[in-house]
C-alpha cells in the first residue's frame, strides 16, 4: 500500500528549523554576553591592578622626591660648610701672613722713616709714611727688596710736607707679599781625606 504523508510537514520543518535558530542566537548571544562579562571583568580586575600599581608607584615617587629634595638641601648645606671652611683656612693661613708683614716691615725700617698708613688688598700693600730724606726712602726701598717676605717695592710717590712745623718728605710706596725665598742648603763640610 502507498502511503502518502498529507501533513504540511515543509511547514513543520520550517518552524522546526526556526525554533532550532531562535535557540542558536539565544545561545549565541547568551554565551556572546557571558564573554563580554567575562572580559570586562578581567579587564576592570586588571584596570584596578594598574591604578593600585599606578598609585603604589606614584606614593614612592612622591617619598622618593622628598629624598632628593632633602639630598639637594644637604649639597647645599655642605657646599656652605665647605666654602666657610675655605674662609677660615684663608684665614687662619693669612693669619700668619699678617704678623710676618708687620714684623718685616718693622724689621726693614730704617732710622728717620715713620708709617703713617699701612694698607693691604690682597697681595698688595700700600705703604704712606714720613721720611728726613730722599735717602732714608730709597734705603726702605732697598731693604724691602732684600725681605724674604715682601717683594717688587715700587715708589708711587715723594713729595715735601711739614708735619709739626718740621720739614720732611712724605712717600707713598707699594709692595707686595711674597711666600719666602727658598734658603740654599748649607753644603755639609766635606771629610777630611783618611791619613795613611
Amino acid at each position: 500500500m502507498i502511503r502518502v504523508n498529507l501533513l504540511p510537514h515543509r511547514e513543520m520543518k520550517r518552524a522546526a528549523q526556526q525554533r532550532s535558530f531562535i535557540v542558536a542566537a539565544v545561545a549565541m548571544v547568551a554565551l556572546g554576553a557571558g564573554v563580554i562579562f567575562l572580559v570586562h571583568g578581567v579587564l576592570a580586575s586588571k584596570i584596578e591592578g594598574q591604578q593600585a600599581r599606578n598609585q603604589f608607584l606614584d606614593q614612592q615617587i612622591a617619598s622618593l622626591d622628598k629624598q632628593i629634595e632633602e639630598i639637594r638641601r644637604l649639597r647645599e648645606q655642605t657646599q656652605q660648610l665647605l666654602a666657610r671652611k675655605r674662609v677660615v683656612e684663608t684665614l687662619q693661613s693669612n693669619r700668619a701672613e699678617v704678623v710676618q708683614l708687620f714684623d718685616q716691615i718693622a724689621r726693614q725700617l730704617p732710622d728717620g722713616i715713620y708709617l703713617r698708613n699701612i694698607k693691604q688688598t690682597g697681595t698688595k700693600v700700600n705703604i704712606i709714611g714720613y721720611a728726613q730724606s730722599n735717602a732714608r726712602v730709597s734705603t726702605l726701598l732697598r731693604n724691602l727688596e732684600s725681605s724674604p717676605w715682601l717683594d717688587n717695592a715700587t715708589l708711587v710717590e715723594i713729595k715735601a710736607a711739614t708735619v709739626s712745623s718740621q720739614r720732611l718728605n712724605e712717600f707713598n710706596l707699594n709692595v707686595d707679599v711674597a711666600r719666602p725665598k727658598a734658603e740654599a742648603a748649607p753644603v755639609p763640610p766635606r771629610a777630611a781625606p783618611a791619613k795613611k
